[in-house]
Order: structure tokens, then sequence, then C-alpha cells
């Protein structure tokens, strides 16, 4: 899997776990989502539609501009990401352990952490050196388009 697809994967689980969160009605029962959603909205159901389609729309303007395009600031984004989703991953089966039961998001949590982790293995390595040892000169994360 290239860093391309890893971050598209990542950004599509994404929006299914935002469902995933919405269906579960996030924005009522988890103070940090009643918070944001709030800032955006009185209607708190309006205000988590609003960040998470802002959110994935992010996301998906990563991957079409600077990721696929090989911009110098793609690899920021991907980190930022990881960073996002690594919370993501580890805060929702943390949340359910602590009450013991299912909490909206943590059935998708656990794809998000993988992906999260698989792409910043791929980023550990710079890009060239990733294209010299395979002899490819496929486009990456990382590489600049000229």
């Amino acid at each position: 899997m290239t860093r391309q697809n890893t971050f598209l994967a990542l950004v599509t689980v994404q929006a299914l776990h935002s469902l995933e969160e919405y269906m579960g009605r996030l924005y009522e029962v988890f103070p940090p989502a009643r918070f944001v959603s709030g800032l955006i909205s009185q209607n708190l159901q309006l205000g988590f539609i609003i960040f998470n389609v802002a959110l994935v729309g992010f996301g998906f303007w990563c991957f079409l501009w600077p990721i696929r395009r090989g911009w110098p600031s793609a690899t920021f984004f991907a980190w930022i990401w990881v960073g996002i989703e690594v919370i993501n991953g580890i805060g929702h089966p943390l949340w359910s352990a602590a009450v013991l039961r299912y909490t909206p998001g943590v059935a998708t949590a656990p794809f998000l952490l993988l992906l999260a982790l698989y792409l910043a293995w791929e980023l550990r390595v710079p890009y060239a050196q990733t294209a010299r040892a395979s002899g490819s000169a496929k486009r990456s994360t990382s590489a600049p388009r000229r």
C-alpha cells in the first residue's frame, strides 16, 4: 500500500467513524463533542454534522491536493492526521473500558488506530530512500511535484 492509498483509507474510515458517532449521538453523551458541537451551533446535532463534514472534507482536500500532488506540506498534513487518528483510536476504547459498555465510535476506532500507525510507519522513512530501495519513481506524500 502506498502512502497515498493509506492516507485515503484513513480519511475514508474517518468518514465511517463520524457516521458511527453520529448514529450513536456522540454529541449528546461525550462532553468534548458537546462542547465542540455547541461552538458551531446551538443545535448540537447540526454542530456535530458541520464539524464532521468539515473534518472529512479537509481530509479529502489534503488527499487531493497536498498529498496526491506531492506538495512540500504533504508530510506535515499526513502527520497531523496520524496524530488525530491515534488519539481517536486509543481514546474511544479507553472510554468504553472506563464505562464498561459500548460508546459511539468504538467499533471503528481500532481501524483508525491501525491505519494511523501504518501511515506513521510509512512516513518514518523519507520518500527518496523508499523510492531508491524499491527502484520506483512513484510519488509519495513527501515527493514534491515538479
